[in-house]
């Protein structure tokens, strides 16, 4: 990848953008189901395919340096494009127009669950949402593919991490082993003899962040009694440490709320994160279910609040950078070994929900119109989840 662009200053867009990426970004928040892949394939569409707000290249770059900080990776994308589009402003605007909608949604059905105790069925609505998703993530993969895989290294690359992350080796380790070895691969091929310690510097920031995360940690063994403070700071701390898909918050939630500090009953728990599976938007408003539950309205604000908040810190000191990494070669070599690592984990993601989400004849059928639609008609993919939850309804209420 050897264009260069412009920090987001530079290039605050045209006049009236900040509404453009307020709407869009609240149209997303609203109707991005599927979970991080699904939302960043989305993203890709309306952002690049459709806007032209961002390059194939610029996208990747964004999503690469996402994988490397903690927190919601489609909540940072949104974040990293408002960002890009116009400025501080348009950082502040992309991630809450992202953010606000699945929580407002979420917070009502924990009211509804609070007052009857029951949460709502999702399985008609899923049914027939889960195969359109797999057509929009795996057309958004195999675009990112052809600009991110430029090389025969690259692509073995790509392979190595696929197998990696099957053998279970942890996301970030996956992703910095690939950015180190691309960067090597480069400073060989180019005999550009820098000292060792040169080369492994791009990976120092991201090592230090798990360091200080793991320190931030604490002892998970201690007991806290319920406050609001101490449920601001308990996802505060989640937000900024938790790296990975955003189904490694249930391991953090029922760690601390359930078994060590006994907020929650394994039955809530599992309650809130099918709530959060149900409401589009980022998986992470599963906090405002858990907030609402322990101290209501107050509750749910400072438990999103809470676990929102780094995501916006670590991209505003992290967003700057990208650009300085691609025009360096060594550091850009190390950011296209991250960027095939990242497309490897949500390849390995997608077929992991392609497996749980492709059931029966129907569902195939849907999927493979999804990408007829998606490739040769250039739908907007907000139309096919939208014309895929008809179905799933219809198809449910027929009885399949």
């Amino acid at each position: 990848m050897s264009s260069t662009f412009a920090p987001a200053e530079a290039n605050p867009g045209p006049a009236g953008s900040l509404k453009e990426v307020a709407l869009l970004f609240l149209r997303l928040g609203t109707t991005a189901f599927g979970g991080p892949a699904a939302h960043i394939a989305m993203m890709e569409d309306e952002v690049v395919r459709r806007r032209h707000w961002v390059t194939r290249e610029q996208f990747l770059d964004l999503l690469g340096a996402t994988n490397l900080i903690p927190g919601p990776n489609s909540t940072e994308m949104a974040i990293h494009i408002g960002h890009r589009r116009c400025g501080w402003i348009g950082l502040l605007v992309a991630g809450a127009s992202f953010i606000v909608p699945a929580s407002l949604i979420t917070l009502a059905l924990a009211w509804a669950y609070v007052r009857f105790g029951t949460r709502p069925q999702a399985g008609a609505l899923l049914y027939g949402v889960k195969p359109v998703i797999i057509a929009i993530v795996v057309q958004a993969l195999w675009g990112l593919a052809r600009a991110a895989v430029k090389t025969k290294p690259l692509a073995g690359l790509a392979l190595l991490a696929v197998f990696a992350n099957a053998a279970g080796v942890n996301e970030l380790a996956v992703l910095l082993a690939a950015g180190t070895v691309a960067a090597a691969l480069h400073s060989v091929a180019q005999s550009a003899a820098q000292p060792f310690t040169n080369r492994i510097a791009w990976a120092g920031p991201s090592a230090g962040i798990a360091q200080i995360a793991t320190s931030i940690a604490g002892d998970p063994t201690l007991v806290t009694p319920f406050s609001l403070t101490a449920l601001f700071l308990f996802f505060l701390k989640v937000g900024a440490i938790l790296f990975g898909s955003g189904y490694v918050l249930l391991a953090f939630l029922r760690a601390d709320l359930v078994d060590h500090w006994h907020w929650l009953t394994d039955g809530q728990l599992l309650d809130a994160v099918a709530v959060g599976q149900l409401t589009p938007g980022p998986l992470s408003s599963t906090a405002t279910f858990v907030g609402y539950m322990l101290g209501g309205v107050t509750g749910a604000i400072a438990a999103t609040v809470g676990i929102f908040l780094p995501s916006f810190v670590f991209v505003a000191i992290s967003g700057p950078l990208v650009p300085r990494l691609r025009r360096s070669p060594t550091a850009g070599a190390f950011l296209d070994g991250v960027n095939v690592g990242a497309l490897a984990l949500m390849a390995a993601v997608t077929f992991t929900l392609a497996r749980a989400a492709l059931v029966d004849v129907t569902t195939a059928l849907l999927a493979t119109a999804g990408a007829i639609l998606l490739l040769r008609f250039h739908v907007s993919s907000v139309w096919l989840v939208l014309g895929g939850a008809l179905v799933g309804f219809a198809v449910t209420a027929l009885g399949r």
